[in-house]
């Protein structure tokens, strides 16, 4: 009776998570539905594990199907109990920062590597909600495809949103590679079991590289270029540095009592 009623709790959290419908969340203006934090409640660590093995069949590897004139870069900071999301939106090639939003929520989820998306995800999805447009690509602080199950916070968010999305990690979660060369846009891939599920880029010459890998309705090649092209003079993209500084100054806000 236990494991039926496991099964049945998965296969309705497999709904929700793959197709969100319009009992939860937000419509951003003129774009499609953004899911409700809710939609991100697990029950247990290994249930979270099967959803994931669910879900990572449906990410799409192809390139994109229109030109991209915003990128989003997303990053989390947080204490022991509260998250602070913030979700940064630069014009391309420009890099200008042109809208950001932001969004608080106390942690529920432990955190367990390879599960970042039940513990960060909830926060996110409130910060992308607030956005007055949906950007045309999001590049998220973490793992795509390059994932033990093959669907790290990049895709899995790429997916809920369903909107083209890239990881770009700074340290491998999975999977074996060569050093790249030593110059700026050097890159090897990252395989796993004879699988390639990434890259590792050299996005500054002699210094460390970082770990790309498709997120979801986009190419490895095309992530690759993309994370280059937003890496201007440091290892990170400023995309991500951006959304790093905001949700650092928000967490710092609530700790001063601003």
């Amino acid at each position: 009776m236990v494991g039926r009623r496991h099964a049945r709790r998965r296969d309705r959290l497999h709904r929700r998570q793959a197709w969100p419908t319009s009992g939860h969340g937000t419509r951003l203006r003129g774009v499609h539905f953004v899911p409700h934090w809710r939609d991100l409640e697990i029950l247990s660590n290994a249930e979270a594990r099967a959803l994931q093995e669910a879900l990572a069949g449906r990410v799409i590897q192809q390139g994109l199907s229109k030109p991209v004139t915003t990128v989003a870069g997303v990053d989390v900071a947080m204490d022991k109990n509260t998250a602070w999301a913030a979700v940064a939106v630069l014009d391309f090639p420009g890099l200008k920062l042109r809208e950001w939003a932001g969004a608080v929520r106390p942690l529920t989820f432990p955190y367990v590597p390879g599960l970042l998306t039940f513990r960060e995800g909830p926060v996110i999805l409130g910060a992308v909600a607030k956005l007055n447009t949906m950007p045309d690509l999001f590049i998220f602080d973490g793992q795509g495809r390059a994932h033990p199950r093959r669907l790290g916070i990049a895709s899995h968010m790429g997916l809920l949103l369903d909107k083209p999305s890239i990881g770009c990690a700074k340290s491998r979660l999975c999977g074996f590679y060569e050093e790249p060369g030593p110059e700026r846009g050097s890159y090897a891939v990252l395989e796993d079991h004879g699988e390639i599920i990434g890259a590792v880029v050299r996005t500054r010459s002699g210094v460390k590289p970082v770990f790309v890998s498709v997120g979801h309705r986009i190419d490895l090649q095309a992530s690759i270029e993309f994370v280059l092209a937003c890496c201007k003079k440091y290892r990170l993209p400023e995309t991500t540095r951006w959304a790093h500084r905001l949700a650092g100054e928000a967490k710092g806000r609530a700790r001063d009592g601003a």
